[in-house]
């Protein structure tokens, strides 16, 4: 349907249900305003709730209690510490879903974001930066922790929503007033609260002739000069974004060694996986063939119910950063040829 039928059509509701014109003209104004921005177009708490399908009284109870939505937990990081995962409920999964596809897809991003974006990936993101002299490496601290609620509720603001709608749908996606690590909403929402910064750092590493990309909180720019003093100004632009910088873990590669971008190296003109990621690989691999399957899980305890999925898995990877291998060719029908016995031919 149109935009100018389905105009047409709330406009000949509102004159049935008569509402008086001057009322019709702000609802109209309002309605035009969403069908610009192609998004759904929603009134109050009682329309959304219609449309996400769920009961009013269920609506209000993840609007006022949002953390009772959540089952949350704490995955290792491979740094140390702890990461705290909250993944919400199956019906406010759903409702995310809903405000995911119908809302947030539609909203752009900037070119420089690779995480979690169409088209792009680790591999996007890492060929940007083959064989550059230097390379810097800078890391976002609690990224999504850090995004809070306000934040949020300016994206559908900017949409043209009311402010009470605005609320209500940032309330759906948030836990704590602030972005969950686990809600299919929050790296769709981290990348369109981070275009202005993304466009910020984007234009600074052109002024010096640097590449820029960033992917999820990672990010990295690469060049033939970057010097101490660069590092200072992107911080500063980070902090003025409503960022934080994770001193910790900022990195300056001048030198020709070691240059690890999302886990694949860019230190030569192609890009290549680290070679411990091959030779750890290599060696379950060798074991597997030397002795078997069952006697290389039992021998190393390997407690993993899906693990030829995930070796087959690291494989498949390996291709898609170095195409072609015959190595990981081979080894790929070995591992199917275990998964799948009654496929090889007798």
């Amino acid at each position: 349907m149109s935009k100018k039928r389905i105009l047409s059509n709330w406009s000949n509701f509102f004159e049935q249900r008569g509402i008086p014109e001057d009322i019709r003209e702000i609802y109209l104004r309002y309605i035009k305003k969403l069908l610009v921005k192609d998004v759904p177009i929603i009134f109050d708490f009682n329309h959304l709730s219609k449309l996400v399908g769920r009961q009013q009284w269920y609506l209000a109870s993840v609007v006022n209690n949002t953390s009772s939505h959540y089952r949350t937990f704490n995955l290792k990081k491979r740094s140390g510490g702890f990461r705290e995962i909250s993944v919400p409920y199956p019906a406010l999964l759903g409702v995310q879903y809903w405000v995911y596809k119908n809302i947030l897809q539609k909203i752009p991003i900037n070119n420089s974001s690779h995480g979690f974006a169409k088209n792009k990936s680790i591999i996007t993101n890492s060929k940007i930066h083959l064989g550059q002299s230097n390379l810097l490496k800078m890391d976002l601290k609690d990224f999504f922790p850090s995004i809070h609620l306000a934040r949020v509720i300016k994206v559908f603001k900017a949409l043209g929503y009311t402010t009470k709608v605005s609320y209500y749908l940032a309330s759906v996606c948030c836990i704590n007033d602030c972005l969950p690590q686990g809600a299919p909403t929050s790296p769709i929402l981290s990348n369109i609260i981070s275009f202005d910064l993304d466009r910020r750092l984007y234009l600074f590493a052109k002024k010096f002739n640097l590449k820029y990309s960033r992917y999820a909180d990672d990010l990295t720019f690469s060049g033939e000069n970057i010097n101490v003093k660069m590092i200072h100004y992107i911080s500063e632009i980070i902090v003025s974004e409503g960022f934080i910088v994770n001193d910790k873990k900022t990195r300056l590669h001048k030198e020709s060694a070691k240059r690890i971008v999302t886990g694949i190296s860019v230190a030569g003109s192609e890009l290549k996986l680290p070679k411990k990621y091959k030779r750890d690989l290599k060696q379950e691999l060798y074991y597997i063939n030397k002795y078997g399957i069952h006697s290389h899980v039992s021998s190393v305890n390997i407690k993993h119910t899906n693990y030829i999925d995930v070796l087959i898995g690291k494989l498949n990877f390996w291709l898609s950063v170095e195409p072609g291998d015959e190595f990981v060719v081979e080894q790929l029908k070995m591992l199917y040829s275990i998964k799948y016995p009654e496929s090889i031919p007798k």
